[in-house]
């Protein structure tokens, strides 16, 4: 049976057996009792996460509840996913992987405390659990009150519900408003992006419906208040009805029927549902509305409300009895309408039963302090570190806070906010560390905590687009001498992202003989210097995943990409064992294995860097722009424009130089794909200045030779040539092989009478093959020149070789231009596809790249974060497209089709 009003909304959640949907609307809504529906028609197994206001901000609480009915299930899980999943939940140790701190030979953003448990591998571990549970029968999830379930467990299960393939799994849940939105600051943001249905108030003719449907229905002018007050609130309808047949036909002309909100005016429905209890059973009540698990010892107390409608008790096995209330209104007006004595004392009296659970007895005896405590403060703080030990960084934030709020002393205060700060870091939520910094800043005039209050929020802005105030935080941070290499580190990066050149210079300056530091705000000056320290600081980083990250960056910023792709893949594989990848570096991957050929997992990259993001516009416009040149490579330019277009609207161009120049780049080069010479130049043109110099000190100088390229299509080739000139001069003192390769490309391309020798350089650079398309852009441009000279011969062998190349990266325009380029030299072939693998999507091109090197399904999903049932899916259906009938043949198919 349907509801009244929402049939279309039942036959949505009845329908749903795979994927996700959620649930919006106002209390009362009905969200809960479509939930309750499609869990009495499923015909599997379904499992249950219900926030709880008296549990949100403890670590994995409502991962706990979700888990609680399958346990005995996590024993088919690989032991490293079961510690980790079982080590969450506090039922048995994780693994314990310390990643340490990001120092200044990093420049990783420092969260200020060791490395957690992985969320990766948890996502993934309770991914491959659901995953198992669906091969057997169809598993339904159901999450209610999203907005009340803990940060940690929301984030997994967001991480899950996004990686469902087809397999009969679907995730059911509701929250009052749309994901990420309320005054909550977000708090459901985990879940943005999945399909939604809003249920909007009830029309005249469901209301009157529901109202004809109930025990006692209203008439005449009680039924129009009703109607009226109710706004077509479901629940509002069926209480007032309820109210007002149970109290008479003339309460709905009472002072009762004042206009209130339908939620006001429910919460007094329900309180007056309380007052024939027994006083025993409203003091029951009260500590369950506290404490939802406050049960023990209290059932027959409970038992008159339960038979009045108003909870259920359920459990009682062994693990203990709980209480769910008909609905969320019911707690709070319990709880509301007791007086604050009353809330407290149930408060202090729950904490005197929870000895053995330190955290929840925390939070009561916060909840029951009537002023400053330095003994809650001090609990309060020891779960905010147990909270991190595990990962629960919001949960650690909000134990700090109110830690702060219970502290006597006013530095104690001033150090457990700046504790705070330093937690919420790495929330990602920039307006809350800043709020937390700055209270710190008020109670405070010692230099140390005002000086990590500037470092936590310096860090926290680096990766929005308020890079000038981070930089000015970060520099003064960086007078402490406690906190100067990892506030200058951290200030580099800023500083990149900026491309500022007067604070790129003012941190160089102050960077004394630190090589992260250096490398970052001047990776052209000393370049072998800091090339030949790199195996050094990767021997010093000890295998940390978070150092070995950031030396990977260092190395792509240097130029050495075949390098930066080692280090990013070691470092990646170890993260994925248990460290934490830091905030915002995730897309220096990402270029790294576009330069060096590796297309699919560039977007891959793109995509986590984008997830990792939300709500950090500069985080998000850097995965995009990342994404729109992967995207231009392969042809799908209308895609690419999209994508970049849109990281560009992100950011102000002239703030974010990093992002803006690589967006550039992007559609400069979406433009070349389509053969608009004119629109290609102006983007690159745009990547220097109009005295030529470069728009970023970093990002511009790759640039050139497409600057050159698309300048003789054009006639600006004396205007591209005084800028090739001055970037050379630039780069005199010692430059990359990449860039002697591109200035080589450039010149022979603006002085085509004197292009040989340069041709000739470049291609003799021995480390040319480390960026294969670039390798084969000079092969064709060499070609060209060659083959307007008569030499067909040499022009077809440097066409064959590129042609190749470019068939196996999938570079769709440059695979048409060659062949155009063939056929002038004499030689007509049949037309060339891309490569077999470049066919598929790139995740499958990565899962078939690992299935290659002999990794199962489960420990493939485990690296991608997929179960192993998609993993499989995956391989089904690419297998034909590459012509393979078996994983043993895989491995010579990805050997003849790697870069050389």
């Amino acid at each position: 049976m349907t509801m009244v009003g929402r049939e279309s909304e039942s036959a949505a959640v009845l329908g749903l057996t795979s994927g996700v949907l959620i649930l919006t609307g106002e209390p009362g809504a009905g969200k809960s009792t479509l939930l309750g529906l499609a869990a009495d028609r499923h015909r599997g197994r379904v499992l249950r996460m219900t926030g709880s206001e008296s549990e949100a901000n403890l670590t994995f609480a409502g991962l706990h509840q979700l888990l609680r009915p399958v346990l005995g299930e996590t024993a088919g899980l690989s032991a490293r996913q079961r510690s980790a999943l079982l080590g969450a939940i506090g039922l048995e140790d994780a693994e314990s992987h310390d990643t340490g701190r990001v120092g200044a030979e990093s420049g990783g953003v420092d969260s200020g405390h060791g490395g957690p448990p992985d969320r990766l591998l948890l996502g993934v571990a309770l991914l491959t659990l659901l995953s198992d549970l669906a091969r057997r029968s169809p598993v339904l999830v159901v999450a209610d009150d999203l907005q009340w379930i803990d940060a940690g467990s929301l984030e997994l299960l967001a991480f899950a519900a996004r990686r469902i393939g087809d397999e009969p799994l679907a995730v059911l849940a509701a929250a009052r408003e749309p994901a990420g939105e309320g005054t909550g600051g977000g708090a459901t943001a985990p879940f943005s992006g999945f399909p939604v249905r809003t249920l909007g108030p009830l029309d005249a003719t469901a209301a009157g419906l529901l109202l004809d449907r109930q025990p006692y229905p209203p008439t005449g002018r009680g039924r129009l208040r009703i109607l009226d007050q109710a706004a077509g609130n479901p629940l509002a309808l069926v209480e007032l009805a309820r109210a007002n047949g149970a109290c008479g036909a003339d309460s709905a002309d009472s002072a009762e029927g004042e206009l209130l909100p339908p939620t006001d005016r429910l919460m007094r429905v329900f309180a007056a549902d309380l007052d024939p209890l027994p006083e025993a059973t409203r003091q029951a009540l009260l500590l369950v509305a506290a404490d939802d698990r406050a049960v023990a010892g209290r059932v027959e107390a409970l038992a008159p409300a339960e038979a009045a409608g108003l909870l259920r008790l359920t459990g009682g096995g062994h693990d203990g009895w709980r209480a769910r209330f008909r609905h969320p209104l019911i707690r709070s007006a319990i709880y509301h309408s007791a007086p604050l004595a009353a809330r407290r004392r149930a408060h202090r009296d729950l904490a005197a039963l929870l000895g053995a659970e330190p955290d929840r007895r925390a939070w009561h005896l916060a909840a029951a302090a009537d002023g400053p405590d330095e003994e809650i403060a001090a609990a309060l703080e020891e779960s905010a570190a147990r909270a991190l030990e595990r990962g629960g960084y919001t949960a650690a934030t909000t134990a700090l806070e109110r830690a702060a709020e219970l502290s006597p002393g006013r530095r104690d205060r001033a150090r457990r906010l700046v504790a705070a700060a330093g937690a919420a870091v790495s929330t990602g939520q920039p307006h809350w560390v800043r709020r937390l910094a700055a209270g710190a800043v008020e109670l405070t005039d010692d230099p140390a905590l005002s000086a990590e209050a500037s470092l936590r929020v310096g860090q926290v802005l680096t990766l929005s687009t308020e890079h000038d105030t981070a930089l000015s935080l970060l520099l003064r941070a960086a007078e402490h001498p406690g906190l100067r290499r990892i506030a200058l580190a951290s200030a580099s990066v800023a500083g990149f992202y900026s491309g500022d050149e007067e604070y790129r210079l003012t941190v160089r300056a102050r960077a004394q003989d630190d090589p992260w530091t250096l490398a970052v705000t001047d990776p052209t000056a000393h370049r072998s210097e800091r090339v030949a320290a790199i195996p050094a600081l990767v021997e010093r980083a000890d295998g940390d995943p978070a150092r070995l990250i950031s030396l990977g960056a260092m190395a792509w910023l240097l130029d050495e990409t075949a390098l930066a792709v080692r280090i990013f893949d070691d470092a990646l594989h170890r993260w994925r064992l248990g460290g934490t990848l830091p905030i915002g570096l995730g897309c220096s991957a990402g270029w790294a294995y576009l330069d060096h050929g590796l297309w699919a997992q560039a977007r891959t990259a793109a995509v986590n860097s984008n997830s990792a993001g939300a709500g950090l516009p500069h985080l998000d416009a850097a995965a995009r722009s990342l994404e729109a040149a992967a995207l231009a490579l392969t042809g799908r330019t209308d895609e690419a424009r999209t994508a970049g277009s849109a990281a560009l609207a992100l950011v102000d161009p002239h703030r974010s130089r990093a992002v803006a120049v690589r967006s550039r780049w992007a559609l400069g080069m979406a433009a070349v794909a389509d053969g608009d010479h004119i629109g290609a130049y102006e983007q690159f043109r745009l990547l220097f200045t109009a005295d030529g110099e470069p728009v970023h000190y970093a990002c511009s100088f790759p640039a050139v030779a497409e600057l050159a390229a698309a300048a003789v299509r054009t006639g600006h080739g004396a205007e591209a040539a005084a800028i090739v000139e001055r970037i050379a001069d630039r780069l005199a003192e010692d430059p990359s092989p990449r860039m002697r390769i591109l200035l080589h490309r450039a010149r022979a391309l603006l002085e085509p009478a004197a292009a040989e020798p340069h041709f000739a350089a470049a291609l003799a650079e021995p480390t040319g093959g480390q960026r294969p398309f670039e390798r084969a852009q000079l092969l064709l441009d060499h070609a060209e020149w060659l083959r307007r000279r008569h030499r067909i011969t040499e022009a077809r062998h440097q066409l064959n070789t590129a042609l190749e190349t470019f068939r196996r990266l999938g570079a769709r325009p440059w695979i048409d231009r060659t062949q155009a380029e063939l056929r002038a030299a004499g030689i007509e072939s049949a037309p060339t596809s891309p490569d077999a693998l470049t066919s598929l999507s790139p995740q499958q091109q990565h899962i078939i790249r690992l299935a290659a090197q002999g990794l199962s399904n489960r420990e493939i999903g485990e690296r991608l974060f997929l179960s192993p049932r998609t993993v499989g899916s995956h391989l089904y259906r690419s297998f034909p497209k590459l012509g393979v009938t078996a994983r043993s043949q895989l491995r010579d198919l990805i050997e003849a089709s790697s870069p050389s």
